[in-house]
């Protein structure tokens, strides 16, 4: 395919697969405590398992909005401006990825953490339903995600599937690699606001050239590499930002 000849397309699946990454370690750290109800043999199968069948869901979902935001014949007028499938799923999505963005930097900074109980005793299939249903809770802002950076739903594919690959191989490390660098989750949801402000805009008939959003992530992961490493030599104990919720002690 030509697309994939193009610098353009492997900068877009690198940063999309990072977004994916980073964006996912709350959902691996509620599929961690979810799968502890198990047998500690059953754990690691019910976590891949949930995994994939979330993988399967994600690509359905990416065709399914991918193919209605094909539909640009305008359904209704509002000042004199048409609003088609494509503009409502847009500008749809990019308030929710505000919305949705603000409120979990808020909740990382200042939030209640909810407390799960861990050992229940609970059936396989039933800890299986509970990771599918929260992945696909967590799937909206993903899917939003790939369809504001990238223009090709065989990239947004792509993209998805390696991330989730690489969280059912180094879920434990990733988990422990984010939560040791909490700024790379508020860097993540900071980019998440500017990508639900380019799909609001777009959803409007106003295209933002994709390269801004690209040189941002890059720049803004390039300087926290640098602040990384400053940390790393004067041992400062970085932030501890809030879980979505924790394995219950009782």
């Amino acid at each position: 395919m030509e697309i994939f000849l193009q610098s353009e397309t492997w900068i877009a699946l690198l940063t999309l697969t990072f977004l994916e990454i980073v964006l996912g370690v709350d959902n691996i750290i509620f599929i961690s405590i979810v799968s502890n109800k198990l047998p500690e043999n059953q754990q690691p199968k019910a976590r891949n398992l949930g995994l994939l069948l979330a993988m399967f869901f994600r690509v359905g979902l990416l065709l399914g909005i991918s193919y209605i935001i094909q539909f640009t014949e305008p359904l209704f007028t509002v000042f004199n401006h048409g609003f088609s499938g494509r503009d409502l799923i847009l500008a749809g999505g990019g308030l929710f990825l505000l919305f949705k963005s603000t409120m979990e930097i808020h909740h990382k900074m200042e939030g209640e953490v909810e407390e799960v109980k861990a050992k229940s005793g609970a059936s396989f299939g039933s800890v299986l339903v509970q990771i599918i249903l929260l992945d696909m809770i967590f799937s909206f802002d993903s899917i939003l995600t790939a369809v504001g950076l990238v223009d090709h739903v065989i990239i947004m594919i792509i993209a998805v599937v390696i991330s989730l690959m690489i969280m059912m191989a180094f879920a434990g490390k990733i988990s422990r690699f984010i939560n040791e660098h909490p700024t790379l989750q508020v860097l993540a949801l900071s980019f998440l606001i500017l990508i639900g402000v380019m799909l609001l805009v777009e959803g409007f008939h106003v295209e933002v050239p994709k390269g801004y959003i690209y040189f941002a992530v890059f720049f803004s992961l390039a300087v926290e590499l640098v602040n990384m490493r400053m940390r790393k030599k004067t041992a400062k104990k970085p932030v501890e930002l809030k879980p979505r919720m924790k394995e219950s002690k009782e």
